[in-house]
């Protein structure tokens, strides 16, 4: 029994140690892609001028792009994930063309030959009222164009920085959730080995 609690705490230690590896990687990553975007962002001013990259181009109304889904694992931990708006944009394009299609496909069917000229226009014409009604899916607009049309190369890599960096701060985020229970569960195990090595009778020494 002792040995098994002991081989278990070595594998915790083991665990803590590759985790907190990790996120000295990670947070070597995140300082670096911070200076980067920056450092682009500085170059990107130096070239087109200090007013013409500011908090004035920002537009006058802004949603945000990116959003953080928080969830609770199995022990505690917690699980950060960032979830963009133009997937979900993507994903409401496509379900909207595949609804238009199946609905004109109905509505062309041919109910009366004899009346086949007026039918086909007077259904054509619903399909294009109903088309028009169908509530257009919002545009996703990036945050480049605020700047104007043609902006420099370092903008661009400014952008991509800074995206990635909000990806590493919730990958950051979770493993901190997960060292901090790892923590936890070798304090745990260490509490356990004191008193199970207390309760345990002393030998006497011959």
């Amino acid at each position: 029994m002792r040995v098994d609690q002991q081989l278990r705490l070595d594998e915790q230690l083991l665990l803590f140690m590759d985790q907190l590896e990790a996120l000295e990687e990670k947070r070597h990553k995140l300082n670096s892609l911070i200076e980067e975007g920056w450092f682009s962002i500085a170059k990107a001013r130096y070239s087109m001028g200090n007013k013409q990259v500011s908090a004035l181009q920002y537009a006058s109304e802004m949603e945000p792009l990116v959003y953080v889904e928080t969830s609770v694992l199995e022990g505690g931990t917690a699980e950060f994930k960032c979830e963009r708006k133009e997937n979900k944009t993507e994903e409401l394009k496509n379900n909207t063309i595949e609804d238009i299609g199946a609905k004109e496909t109905g509505l062309r069917r041919r109910i009366n030959t004899t009346q086949k000229g007026v039918k086909e226009e007077e259904q054509e014409t619903d399909g294009q009222v109903k088309t028009k009604a169908e509530p257009s899916t919002p545009e996703h607009r990036d945050p480049l164009k605020w700047f104007g049309i043609l902006v420099p190369q370092n903008l661009k890599q400014a952008q991509s920085a800074f995206k990635e960096v909000i990806t590493l701060s919730a990958e950051i985020a979770s493993l901190q959730s997960a060292i901090l229970a790892t923590r936890k569960e070798m304090q745990a195990q260490m509490e356990k080995q004191e008193k199970t090595e207390k309760t345990q009778p002393e030998i006497k020494k011959e």
